[in-house]
């Protein structure tokens, strides 16, 4: 279905020749495109690939999108899949859950989806770690006019985002990412691309390089518990409240910070506001690529645009200012929250194949499947059993 949503989405599920792929493999599978003008892929690319393109989706018993759907274009007792932004009880999306609920419609929300071991499935996430990286190497250098590089949305995909790297070496700084989930994943294949060496917590912590250097921090590097300053993954994950970040070490010799970790309101951010008075708070460049707008990083105070991607933020009136200031008063704040949109065509065909893969076999079969009940909201005008816990939000 077409993506409704402003501001508006060039992704989408599936790619003409996925399309194609997945009903040569089920024959009773047909897909309808319903036409949009900002798609990534464009409606040609779908008729040419032997698909049909139309307004009219009555028909489908299934619908896909990215994004949420407008309220106004829900279908009754129909199944649907998007992102939902539901699960922890958005206040902006209260009207969506109660017409899901309203219109008897089977909510499958892509966030979760996950395999037995609780690992999602599907995800634009490392396509933001890519882009996110790109654009935090992108602020620094327009910062200090030390270098300059092209934006990602100026260029058609992924391969020539490497290409514009050919010629491009970084000068001598100290790069923190933080978090292990597909995000980070996305950054190390950017940092490593471009040859910049990885170093250990303790040695980027001591040591001075004449070239540029990152570290990876995640769990144990990150935090601890505050009675006896130990880490466990499972003790973390149930007692986030337990424990203490230990991110503030880094903030004296950080010069880009690039933010993958998942927040919640219950774990401790890699640092507080009040911290970034400190005379040895040193970090001038943060790009908060996983965007939670006062999460992990406090002086995110809302999600930018593509087009215009940085705020500055004075550290000593702790207030949004001017970016791009040569001067470490101010630390820029990169904060799109749609980055995989800058490459929408990669991001597309990553997002399909999982898809493809884990998702659609249970689906057109119809059998029982743990990974669709886990993700499914609602389903004729109730909510599931997991889900709730959402009674109070879907109500009048």
């Amino acid at each position: 279905m077409r993506e409704g949503k402003t501001p508006q989405d060039n992704r989408t599920p599936f790619s003409p020749k996925q399309c194609r792929e997945i009903e040569n493999q089920y024959p009773d599978v047909k897909f309808i495109v319903q036409p949009s003008p900002i798609r990534c892929f464009q409606d040609v690319e779908y008729r040419e690939a032997g698909l049909t393109v139309q307004e009219d989706l009555t028909a489908c018993n299934i619908l896909f999108g990215v994004k949420e759907a407008l309220i106004e274009t829900l279908l009754p007792g129909k199944t649907y899949l998007f992102f939902s932004h539901t699960k922890k009880a958005q206040p902006h999306n209260k009207k969506l859950m109660k017409a899901l609920l309203a219109k008897h419609i089977r909510m499958i929300d892509y966030e979760c989806l996950t395999h037995d071991d609780g690992h999602r499935i599907v995800g634009f996430g490392y396509w933001a770690g890519v882009v996110g990286a790109h654009n935090g190497l992108m602020t620094y250098g327009k910062k200090f006019n030390q270098f300059q590089l092209v934006p990602v949305y100026s260029l058609q995909n992924f391969q020539e985002l490497k290409e514009s790297y050919e010629t491009f070496f970084m000068p001598p700084v100290k790069i923190a990412v933080t978090g292990s989930g597909r995000v980070s994943t996305g950054v190390l294949d950017i940092l490593q691309y471009l040859d910049i060496a990885e170093v250990s917590p303790a040695d980027y912590l001591c040591k001075r390089y004449a070239y540029p250097v990152f570290t990876h921090l995640k769990g144990k590097d990150l935090y601890s518990r505050k009675d006896n300053g130990t880490y466990n993954r499972d003790d973390f994950h149930a007692h986030p409240e337990q424990y203490q970040c230990n991110f503030l070490q880094y903030t004296t010799m950080t010069d880009i910070l690039m933010n993958g970790v998942y927040w919640d309101k219950n774990i401790p951010r890699l640092f507080e506001l009040t911290d970034m008075q400190r005379s040895d708070f040193n970090i001038p460049v943060i790009a908060d690529i996983t965007c939670d707008e006062g999460g992990s990083v406090p002086c995110n105070t809302g999600s930018t645009t593509i087009a215009d991607p940085t705020y500055g933020f004075d550290k000593h009136t702790l207030q949004t200012s001017t970016a791009f200031q040569n001067t470490f008063d101010t630390v820029d704040v990169m904060a799109v929250d749609n980055l995989p949109n800058e490459l929408p065509r990669d991001a597309s065909n990553y997002f399909g194949g999982f898809l493809q893969t884990y998702v659609l076999p249970d689906l057109i079969s119809g059998k029982q499947s743990n990974v669709l009940d886990r993700a499914t909201i609602c389903s004729e005008g109730q909510l599931t059993a997991a889900y709730s816990y959402l009674s109070d939000y879907a109500k009048d």
